[in-house]
């Protein structure tokens, strides 16, 4: 095994031990275990085991060691969670570039198919009132632009909705962390 990929299976090993240290931290039973230790520990005066100027000396020192790793745990949740927002921010913005693009590109179709029906309604003056197969061809073409042009506002519609709701997500991942 290559010496990158065993320092990444450490890495990640290290990952999940100090999401377990979080979330056992942040548990009910976390919180029953150190009251019965601080419980413990004070009642040992109590009883004359040891005495009151060592326990608080030991639990004192226990106590800032706690908060010491404690702290660097939170921190690194805290750097893991940033990492993940700006990784959701950023397929969000590429997201919405596409969504523009795709934009670009309907309006682009649009204008194809006016100047279409442009070019169809002009045959239409042009031709001979006899020729009835070719108006019902030209019906028929007129009557697939505009369906068209309607499935078009109707993705017009969709993507304004799409960019909605990104700017939604922008600004739910924009505000302050508590």
């Amino acid at each position: 095994m290559s010496r990158e990929k065993l320092t990444e299976k450490k890495a990640e090993f290290l990952q999940k031990v100090t999401d377990g240290v979080m979330w056992w931290i942040g548990s009910i039973p976390s919180l029953i275990v150190h009251s019965i230790v601080f419980l413990v520990a004070f009642l040992l005066p109590v009883f004359g085991i040891v005495a009151v100027d060592k326990m608080l000396l030991v639990l004192t020192t226990v106590l800032s060691l706690e908060a010491i790793y404690l702290a660097i745990f939170i921190q690194m949740s805290v750097n893991r969670s940033h990492e993940h927002i700006e990784d959701i921010r950023e397929d969000i913005e590429e997201i919405q570039d596409d969504i523009e693009e795709i934009s670009e590109d309907i309006e682009e179709i649009s204008v194809d198919i006016d100047d279409i029906q442009e070019d169809i309604e002009d045959i239409a003056e042009d031709e001979d009132d006899d020729d009835h197969n070719e108006r019902a061809r030209n019906v028929m073409l007129k009557s697939n632009v505009s369906s068209n042009k309607n499935e078009i506002r109707a993705m017009r519609d969709v993507i304004a909705k799409l960019q909605a709701q990104l700017h939604e997500l922008k600004q739910e991942n924009d505000l302050p962390k508590s």
